[in-house]
């Protein structure tokens, strides 16, 4: 009788263990469908689950320790792809967005090189065919200035009016008599800031180009790093509890045949909030870099509209030939007592040149025709694209604070309401605490234990602020432009938060799987102190008609560059 009774309460437990009889087909079926690892991995029949460490249960169970770690594996990536596909369509609206800033600046760039071509033909042809080489290196410096690079916008300006008033001299000074030789053009050349043939125009095109420009800049910039904020956070590096944890909650209950259970919705709170905890913080410096890019684009009108600035510099550049025009014989004498009378190029040489300019200037005609109207390649403005991508973003600035919730109630939890998988069992309900958002909520956390916010996230945080601010139109001491910005938190290595083990296969990779720096924000950089200082310095401009004021502002900047070469010395004096 006590062989029979034993071999009843072992059926016995097998079918209240396991659901389905006392075979593990059901979880071998899964096992291969989810291609989780080779089926070699499974038993034939429940076995006694001593050496588990995550899926232990009284009863019998189908799991054993190498398929326990491939479920954790799985686990973790089943978690990183609903976190990498919640965020596609944000990462999609911004990435389109950058493409479709940067489509519509070359636009931009084109129709207003177009655009000055065509006003300085109303020129005498001689000096139209020799200023489009200027022109287009004004507006190939302009471009990569707004994609980045470290250029003066004063000095691309300046060295561009440099260049134009040879050709306007040679105009003013009756070109009939043939072109002035290169030594004389030179001279004309260099006696340009201090004659100011074109007034303020040089430097009121400068401060414009400066203001829309970095505004232009700043924009693609915070963008670039918003889509850096969602790869880095798509790519979370879970911690070694948060693993156990998903492992406990997605895959434990494979263990015991109940393949098709859902968690309760509290303990997936818990588990995804204590997962996410770091990610919950990045919530309120999210909803504050969506806001300053509404205030940024708020202020994006009038001078700092670079659409705006753009498509007028041709009408500057004629105000700035009309006003050398209108003050022809003033100009003519300065510079005749600057470099003395004109001397011309050889008849032999003026013959050859000429011959060469008809054919360069009827190629560059060709190249660069002018435009009779403005053309809109693209049908929107910049203004109408900022408008219509913050009127979407603004749906997204509660992404981070809600991202736990949102995984858990689309994805993950039981639907049907009456029965659940609790970590251990199916019940009813979940009776645990649940816990709220955030690193510091997760000390009463129940299924997750939380030491500190990840160093990555908080570098990515760092980053946020820093861009917040310069957004906001604030200073920051110490910190110049993104490209300056250290990593904030974290050791030096940007390693992720949690430990890497065996049961991860991470152990000894030494790859991207188990450290990862975080990569600089794009080289799209404004300096915002050296355009704050340059906006200061063309602030108040002014008349056309008053030509001492560029000389007497030119004296501060010379007397810093001084300094900026004897200081050094002064400090190796010191020293010795």
């Amino acid at each position: 009788m006590d062989p029979l009774w034993t071999h009843c309460v072992f059926l016995l437990a097998c079918c209240c263990g396991l659901g389905f009889g006392n075979r593990c087909d059901e979880v071998r079926k899964v096992f291969q469908l989810r291609q989780i690892g080779p089926n070699q991995l499974l038993p034939l029949s429940p076995r006694p689950g001593s050496d588990l460490q995550v899926c232990m249960s009284r009863n019998l169970t189908c799991c054993t320790k190498k398929m326990e770690e491939k479920y954790q594996l799985a686990a973790r990536r089943d978690i990183q792809n609903l976190l990498q596909m919640s965020s596609t369509s944000l990462k999609y609206l911004i990435s389109r967005n950058v493409a479709a800033f940067q489509e519509t600046f070359e636009v931009l760039m084109w129709q207003a090189e177009n655009h000055t071509n065509a006003v300085l033909q109303g020129l005498h042809r001689s000096v139209a065919d020799r200023t489009a080489g200027p022109v287009r290196e004004l507006f190939t410096d302009i471009s990569l200035f707004l994609l980045g690079s470290e250029l003066s916008v004063d000095e691309l300006v300046q060295r561009f009016f440099d260049a134009l008033f040879p050709l306007v001299y040679h105009h003013l000074a009756n070109p009939a008599l043939g072109e002035p030789s290169p030594g004389y053009a030179e001279c004309v050349r260099s006696s340009r800031r201090d004659v100011r043939p074109f007034g303020a125009a040089p430097g009121v095109l400068a401060d414009q180009i400066a203001r829309s420009g970095v505004s232009g800049k700043l924009l693609l910039q915070a963008l670039h790093l918003g889509i850096e904020v969602i790869n880095t956070t798509d790519h979370l590096q879970l911690s070694r509890e948060c693993r156990r944890a998903l492992l406990k909650m997605h895959y434990c209950p494979h263990c015991q045949g109940l393949t098709e259970s859902k968690p309760c919705m509290g303990y997936c709170l818990n588990v995804m909030r204590g997962c996410l905890a770091s990610l919950a913080e990045i919530d309120v410096h999210w909803r504050e870099f969506v806001g300053s890019l509404e205030g940024l684009s708020a202020r994006m009108q009038g001078p700092q509209d670079l659409e705006q600035v753009l498509l007028g510099v041709h009408t500057l550049i004629r105000d700035a030939v009309g006003h050398a025009q209108k003050n022809g014989a003033r100009l003519l004498a300065q510079v005749h007592r600057l470099c003395g009378p004109p001397s011309r190029k050889s008849t032999q040489s003026l013959s050859s040149q000429h011959s060469s300019s008809s054919s360069s200037s009827s190629s560059s005609s060709r190249e660069s025709l002018p435009l009779k109207a403005p053309v809109k390649v693209f049908g929107d403005s910049l203004a109408v694209r900022r408008r219509d991508l913050l009127r979407t973003l603004r749906h997204y600035r509660t992404y981070y604070g809600g991202l736990a919730d949102q995984l858990c109630v689309s994805e993950l939890v039981s639907s049907d309401g009456l029965s659940c998988w609790n970590g251990t069992d199916i019940v009813k309900s979940y009776t645990l605490r649940v816990v709220g958002n955030g690193v510091k909520a997760q000390s009463a956390n129940p299924e997750v234990k939380v030491k500190e916010a990840d160093p990555v996230i908080n570098q990515i945080i760092d980053k946020l602020k820093h861009v917040n601010q310069l957004l906001q139109g604030k200073s920051i001491p110490k910190l110049g432009s993104l490209d300056q910005i250290e990593a904030g938190s974290g050791d030096a290595e940007g390693r992720y938060s949690g430990d890497c083990d065996d049961e991860d296969g991470c152990g000894g990779s030494g790859g991207a799987e188990v450290k990862r720096k975080v990569s600089r924000v794009s080289k799209m950089s404004p300096d915002v102190t050296g355009d704050q200082k340059h906006h200061h310095h063309y602030h108040h401009h002014p008349p056309v008609e008053d030509a001492d004021a560029e000389g007497r502002s030119r004296g501060p900047g010379l007397t810093g560059a001084i300094w900026v070469l004897v200081l050094p010395c002064l400090h190796m004096l010191l020293a010795l």
